[in-house]
């Protein structure tokens, strides 16, 4: 793969997907369910909003169980993939989680979504780690959690951002991650690593000389993706995600990667800020989650080689790929999960 190639789909997981399909929802009005999945009728879902230690508001869905006892309970915050939104697999997990006796608190990451922060589409590595730790503060709060049971879950690169956060705040007593991405290594040494230092420092180059650009024009250049059409010679992960983010399937409006672009320079702080060099100093249980024929199943494998003590587990889901961890139901283990959970959060 050349290195044009290369940068080319390293940057197509920042800025996904360009096109617009007919959209699936008539209106965003929170009223109306604009979630990607059914509605479940065993659980209440309600919007809330708590800031991050940065001073960005961010928004979320809390949903609880509609049966649930008096008592205090375990709460989980549940955030990704990278570049989606609460409405996506974020909530589809929160909810599922709901059900099995959880409160779940599915939130949009800082400068995404419905959550603030500008510019828009930008990532940092410190700020949306925090955003994990602000979801655990405003946990804290509710009444109805013990304070001392709070899980977190993060799907595709926020699961790199779930362990970064769990590595930094004690609070966090389990940790649960999905198909997950390191977004910092993907984005400095590319796919599979094989990007060369030359490579690298080039990348370096382009993306300050967009920076002087940007700069001067008052404006943000937005990361390339995909054509308006696939033309099926696409790596298989490319067309998966297409499957997902640009159908009915995962389309939402609010979604980065159905409906808009990163910031070309976000690529930045994920190339010099890597998020994972403390993971062997979790020393709460976590569970990795990851396809057996995803793309990305070597970041699960390798970062898992990094965790210590005898409370950590890899599962790795047959036949699974990376985006239907994103969706299925039928291949998402949630009875692991709730095991996982409870085992845990006791």
């Amino acid at each position: 793969m050349t290195m044009k190639t290369l940068c080319a789909f390293s940057m197509a997981v920042l800025g996904l997907f360009l096109n617009t399909p007919d959209k699936v929802f008539a209106s965003s009005n929170e009223t109306l369910w604009d979630k990607v999945f059914e509605k479940s009728e065993k659980v209440d879902v309600k919007k809330v909003t708590f800031k991050n230690r940065f001073g960005i508001k961010l928004i979320g869905d809390l949903y609880e169980p509609k049966n649930r006892s008096a008592d205090k309970m375990a709460a989980i915050a549940v955030a990704g993939p990278f570049g989606a939104v609460k409405e996506q697999s974020a909530g589809l997990y929160a909810m599922n989680m709901a059900e099995r006796g959880f409160i779940t608190l599915a939130f949009d990451p800082s400068f995404t979504g419905e959550s603030g922060g500008e510019v828009r589409n930008v990532a940092s590595p410190d700020i949306n780690t925090d955003d994990f730790s602000a979801a655990v503060d405003y946990l804290t709060t509710l009444p109805e959690v013990d304070k001392s049971k709070i899980g977190i879950i993060g799907i595709c690169g926020w699961g790199g951002f779930a362990l970064n956060a769990a590595a930094q705040d004690t609070r966090v007593k389990a940790t649960v991650t999905s198909t997950m991405y390191d977004m910092t290594r993907v984005t400095a040494k590319g796919y599979n690593d094989s990007m060369s230092a030359d490579d690298l420092y080039k990348l370096r180059e382009d993306l300050n000389n967009q920076r002087t650009k940007d700069y001067k024009n008052g404006t943000f250049a937005k990361a390339a993706g995909l054509p308006d059409k696939l033309t099926g010679n696409e790596p298989q992960f490319v067309q998966d995600y297409f499957g997902y983010y640009k159908t009915k399937l995962g389309f939402h409006p609010r979604s980065i990667n159905s409906n808009g672009h990163w910031n070309t320079t976000s690529a930045l702080s994920l190339i010099t800020q890597p998020i994972l060099a403390y993971a062997d100093t979790i020393k709460n249980p976590v569970l990795m989650i990851h396809g057996e024929k995803a793309h990305s199943r070597y970041f699960s494998e390798d970062v898992f080689k990094k965790l210590t003590g005898n409370n950590k587990e890899l599962i790795i889901i047959p036949g699974a790929n990376h985006v239907d961890l994103y969706h299925r139901t039928d291949v998402i283990p949630f009875d692991k999960m709730e095991a996982f959970f409870k085992d845990n959060l006791k």
